[in-house]
């Protein structure tokens, strides 16, 4: 239970204790009805078959991540349900049947660790690419075990062999060199912040214990977290810190003589740099000098000049109303911004001269469609690239291109679903506060004028973009059954810039809520759909979205899916990583902010008196981000005030949900069994 104070008021506080066996068992009792009312049909068992299929497809693109001549993927399928780390050439991936090099092989680890392994990641060391710092999982948990890896030899190396290993922790690790790494990890009593991740950063030389590592730096308590990383570019070589100081504020310093030089940015700003330019994203209106830049602006300037007092910057982007900077890369000589303009995929490509900074144009993404840049490696990759292209009808697309090349295709995705005559279109719903609210509907085109069965996804916040992808799922189980599938892009999301997310913090998180409300009632007023055919669905924090509309709107729906959700939030920042969330939601301990927060916190705002419509909770055990204990209780309270509640928890999986495809097959088969029971066939009572 966090070892926090008991909660006299709380009936339902046992819940939280996440391993014991009565909360367990009373999981799995909810378990077995959900199974027997939703996983018990031909239908079912036809989704099913037809997700996993689709998640086992040895056709689907192997998406790789490149380091220098070698592309790295993890790779799941029907004889590898943990999956393979592997990695092959440039020139064999380009062919139709990669030669691919198999480095772990994660079932045949399990079986012979008799541990529940899930894949969480590597580090390889570079240029060598010889060593790798492993990240594995006990069923899905973001706590990992950390192992190095030998990949001449394919053996791990055991710790008595001189070999790193970590125990499990939410640890944070990289290679400075061959023989030392910076480690942030559970070093005992007070060595962790109040969220659960690393207060310490230490130099760790290898042949040495980890309890000898030398502290190179130590963060407070009530900082989020603390991470020291090297960057070995030739030439340009440099040590740095990181510390959050709460999930949107950091400080970022370079290592200058022996000691930590602070790079005196906006904390809230987001800090990059290569080679001498010194990259600023800005969240919030910053004077550094005389001229005063604007949110969402990106900033460069000389990065010796700038430690050294000066504060001159150029501008190479500014947004507008419409448009805002998603992301940005380098190249070893251009800078590659991509930017949206009213959720559509926009490209720039920035080369640094002697007389500025010159801009042209890269290349357009499709219309109703998303585009990402991904495989930049400045290092060892010239000015290559790669581009991912995906809509919510459309496969993706992986391409390969180069500065000032056209685009060539690398691999297609298979379609898994019928989407003849389906199409996807862009509306605008009006807010509470007259601000317009974009959001996506993708149906047949047949369904246009005819209300019908829809499904609405959000998520609002953390400044996280809701863009267009496949939907391979909802296409096979849901569009193709008549369905209508709605993608909404409200306020706390990134869509429009940092002011878009900074709408919806703290006392303002009710205008995400608001514009969700929104696109409902505009859904029915444009005859897409009618209330009680109206579902939605989110998790996470999106979940914490599906708790208020359950709550303060449940007029507006006829069902609801509410996954991995945060909804005490009296209690959120005591349970595992929800400290670190603060400065999105608020202090509960604080009476001014617990005053807007108790507004809508979904458990404390659950009415005996309000008809809500039906509504699946799904969560894990394992998840040790957002804590199942806020799915348990919201569960036990609804069925005590005798609502139509069904609740899932997977008993793996991790804040993802599921542990493996068959897992994800299984959740994503539940949840369009139930929209298919609750909103086309109408069976709502348990």
């Amino acid at each position: 239970m966090n070892g926090v104070e008991q909660d006299v008021t709380d009936p339902y506080l046992w819940l939280e204790d996440v391993t014991d066996e009565g909360a367990l068992d009373w999981a799995r009792a909810r378990n077995d009805v959900v199974g027997r009312r939703f996983a018990a049909t031909e239908r079912f068992a036809d989704m099913e078959r037809r997700v996993l299929a689709m998640l086992d497809d040895d056709t689907k693109i192997a998406y790789p991540g490149r380091r220098g001549p070698w592309l790295y993927n993890f790779w799941r399928d029907a004889q590898h349900q943990r999956g393979l780390w592997r990695r092959t050439t440039f020139e064999s991936y380009a062919t139709d049947a990669p030669e691919w090099d198999v480095l772990i092989d994660v079932d045949a680890l399990a079986e012979a660790d008799g541990e529940n392994w899930v894949w969480a990641g590597a580090g390889v060391l570079r240029p060598s690419q010889e060593r790798a710092l492993v990240h594995l999982s006990r069923g899905g948990a973001d706590a990992t075990v950390i192992r190095e890896f030998d990949l001449t030899t394919r053996k791990f190396i055991a710790p008595e062999d001189g070999g790193y290993f970590v125990a499990e922790a939410k640890t944070r690790v990289g290679w400075i060199d061959a023989d030392s790494v910076y480690v942030g990890t559970d070093f005992g009593p007070g060595s962790l912040t109040d969220s659960g991740y690393p207060r310490i950063a230490k130099r760790w030389q290898r042949g040495t214990e980890l309890s000898a590592a030398e502290t190179v730096f130590e963060g407070k308590t009530s900082d989020v977290s603390i991470g020291a990383g090297y960057d070995r570019h030739p030439g340009y070589e440099r040590h740095y810190l990181h510390r959050s100081t709460d999930f949107f504020n950091s400080e970022v310093s370079l290592l200058d003589g022996g000691e930590w030089r602070l790079l005196e940015t906006p904390t809230d700003a987001d800090v990059d740099w290569y080679r001498d330019w010194l990259i600023v994203r800005l969240k919030t209106e910053w004077t550094p000098g005389d001229t005063t830049y604007a949110p969402g602006s990106l900033l460069v300037t000389d990065l010796n000049e700038f430690i050294s007092g000066e504060r001159e910057f150029e501008v190479l982007f500014a947004p507008d109303p419409h448009t805002s900077l998603e992301s940005w890369g380098w190249t070893e000589n251009h800078l590659i911004l991509t930017t949206l303009h009213d959720v559509q995929t926009g490209f720039r490509v920035l080369t640094p001269g002697p007389d500025g900074w010159a801009s042209s144009e890269l290349t357009d993404s499709p219309a109703m469609s998303s585009t990402s840049v991904g495989n930049l490696d400045p290092l060892e990759g010239g000015d290559e690239f790669m581009l991912t292209t995906t809509g919510f009808t459309t496969p993706t697309t992986l391409l390969r291109s180069a500065i000032g090349e056209t685009a060539v295709t690398l691999k297609q995705a298979p379609a898994y679903f019928d989407a003849t005559g389906i199409e996807t279109e862009q509306f605008f719903a009006t807010s509470d506060d007259g601000t317009a609210v974009p959001y996506f509907v993708i149906r047949h085109r047949d369904r246009r004028g005819t209300p019908g069965p829809t499904i609405m996804n959000g998520y609002g916040g953390f400044e996280v973009s809701k863009t267009p992808a496949y939907l391979g799922s909802a296409g096979m189980n849901w569009l193709e059954r008549g369905g209508t599938y709605v993608m909404t892009n409200i306020r706390g999301g990134g869509e429009y810039g940092p002011e878009w997310h900074t709408a919806a913090l703290k006392e303002h998180r009710h205008r995400a809520f608001e514009d969700f409300a929104a696109v409902a009632r505009d859904l029915v007023t444009r005859g897409v759909t009618t209330p009680d055919r109206l579902g939605a669905i989110g998790g996470s924090n999106g979940g914490l979205l599906m708790g208020v509309m359950l709550t303060r709107y449940p007029e507006l729906f006829g069902a609801i899916v509410c996954q991995v959700p945060l909804l005490d939030m009296k209690r959120y920042h005591l349970l595992l990583a929800g400290a670190s969330w603060v400065a999105e939601y608020g202090d509960p301990d604080k009476p001014q902010e617990w005053a807007y927060l108790r507004e809508y916190s979904p458990y404390q705002n659950t009415d005996a008196g309000k008809q809500y419509p039906p509504i699946l909770l799904a969560t894990s055990t394992r998840d040790d981000r957002v804590h199942p204990g806020h799915a348990r209780k919201m569960a036990a309270l609804l069925e005590s005030h005798d609502r139509t509640v069904w609740y899932y928890e997977n008993i793996e999986g991790g804040h993802g949900g599921a542990a493996d495809n068959k897992q994800s097959a299984y959740l994503s088969a539940l949840v369009y069994e139930f929209f298919i029971q609750m909103l086309i066939e109408g069976r709502r009572s348990a």
